[in-house]
């Protein structure tokens, strides 16, 4: 079925390139994509930072935390800023602005321009919020949660794509004679100016809603979806205690997958005594999941809101994430590198899919402020990311200095694996602690409740979706 320019989409039809909404849902997915890519673009070259900048090993440690902080305020703000002016001008400007730091970073000379250059990346990480924002006003409420996992899904997958990518640009640039050491800096430059190509293109190829742009809509004196009364539905975003559950429930799920994601390389280094290439491809695998996994979890959230209604969507999120918490759970109690990996997907799998079905909830607990919404749940995921990084950091500084004095006096290399296995053992227990408090979020979110008008409300709009189903199919 092929949807017109002024019809929402009630079909994730991949191979339409025409229709409004599946040109915004490619753009915007490619535009996630390099955004993340982008966000997460240092990390295979880090060794090389570390070495040409100096950076102490708290100072590696706070360049993984900064980057993740600096996302916590921009998503906050980049949702009521959706709501306001549209998803189109603020991806734009956010391509824009965003790509300065990624160049930035690539020519920094000092551990402090570093640092700072990673906080100012991680504004680069809202994108995520544009993104769910420009889908939700694209796609019908029988599709909408598949659109915003897969839209979210592919995106997510450049923050994997660059464990190949990234390298692939250094050795190009290598071949045109830019010395071995400096190739880091080139590839940052380039992913940079990728962004902000991007940027161009978003500004000139998508529409904010599928009736136009929101500057339009109000000239003509239209209805401009989500942006009436802007003011009171953020208001009535913050007070509404569903908001911050799903805030809390993000930060379980996406921001888990964002620790384990930039701490998996060293675990499984120390744990299972893996070389790096061999890690580097294990935890590739584990992001390229997102190719299907968050679709899989838009999809079901999907399915059981037709079965059940929306509080099918909430069991089925609730389902999923008590998965989440079990699979990590035991994942950290493995010695055995099959067993590991094993439970390793099946940790990723449910991860990813609890990402797309929280979004699936998203869009019905307030019509009037999605992208308000969107922005507090989305800046869940990086205050988890946030809070991980802090703890997992606390216990391997404090078993790392343990190891020290146990072995004070036994050599540098003895003191250097002691210190590796110490690591090891405490990110293991970080992990353990962390999957247990996933499942007890799962657990609270079974108070995520709609009112008896909401469910009605959302039948209704089922029904005439169908029934524009039904009409254009037969």
């Amino acid at each position: 079925m092929k949807t017109t320019a002024t019809t929402k989409a009630t079909k994730l039809n991949l191979t339409d390139f025409k229709s409004v909404p599946m040109r915004t849902f490619w753009i915007s997915s490619l535009a996630f994509f390099l955004c993340f890519f982008s966000w997460f673009g240092i990390v295979p070259f880090m060794p090389d930072v570390v070495k040409e900048l100096g950076l102490t090993p708290d100072q590696k440690w706070n360049s993984v935390i900064l980057a993740v902080t600096g996302t916590v305020f921009a998503r906050l703000l980049i949702g009521k800023l959706c709501d306001k002016y549209g998803p189109r001008l603020c991806y734009t400007w956010l391509l824009l602005l965003g790509a300065i730091p990624v160049i930035l970073s690539g020519l920094a000379q000092t551990p402090f321009q570093f640092l700072i250059c990673r906080f100012l990346i991680g504004f680069i990480g809202a994108s995520f919020v544009i993104t769910q924002v420009h889908t939700s006003l694209m796609f019908a409420s029988n599709i909408v949660g598949t659109a915003n996992a897969t839209s979210a899904g592919w995106g997510n997958l450049g923050g994997g794509a660059n464990r190949l990518g990234m390298p692939l640009i250094a050795a190009a640039v290598i071949s045109f004679g830019v010395a071995e050491s400096e190739a880091w800096r080139y590839a940052m430059v380039i992913a940079g100016t990728s962004c902000f190509l991007m940027g161009l293109v978003y500004y000139f190829f998508t529409q904010d809603t599928p009736e136009g742009n929101i500057k339009e809509l109000k000239e003509k004196g239209k209805k401009v979806p989500n942006t009436k009364k802007d003011e009171v539905g953020f208001l009535e975003a913050i007070k509404d205690y569903r908001v911050w559950i799903l805030f809390i429930v993000y930060a379980a799920c996406f921001g888990i997958e964002l620790t384990v994601y930039g701490t998996m390389d060293d675990y499984l280094q120390n744990t299972f005594q893996l070389d790096r290439l061999t890690a580097g491809n294990i935890v590739l695998s584990f992001a390229l999941m997102n190719i299907f996994a968050r679709t899989l979890g838009g999809f079901f959230g999907d399915r059981f809101g037709k079965l059940k209604g929306l509080r099918g969507r909430v069991l089925f999120l609730v389902a999923i994430l008590t998965v989440e918490g079990i699979m990590l759970t035991v994942f950290s109690t493995m010695t055995s590198l099959i067993a590991g990996i094993i439970f390793l997907v099946a940790f990723s799998l449910s991860t990813q899919m609890a990402e797309g079905a929280t979004f699936s909830v998203v869009p019905f607990i307030n019509k009037k402020a999605i992208g308000s919404i969107s922005g507090i749940v989305g800046a869940g995921g990086n205050v988890g990311a946030f809070l991980a990084a802090l703890l997992l950091k606390s216990k391997s500084a404090v078993a790392e200095k343990a190891a020290i004095a146990e072995n004070q006096g036994l050599g540098e290399a003895v003191i250097k694996a002691a210190q590796s296995e110490a690591a090891a053992n405490a990110v293991s227990s970080g992990y353990l602690m962390i999957g247990m408090l996933v499942v007890v979020t799962g657990i609270c979110a079974l108070a995520i409740r709609f009112s008896t008008q909401d469910e009605k409300i959302a039948q209704e709009e089922m029904r005439q979706t169908t029934g524009k189903l039904v009409a254009a199919n037969g």
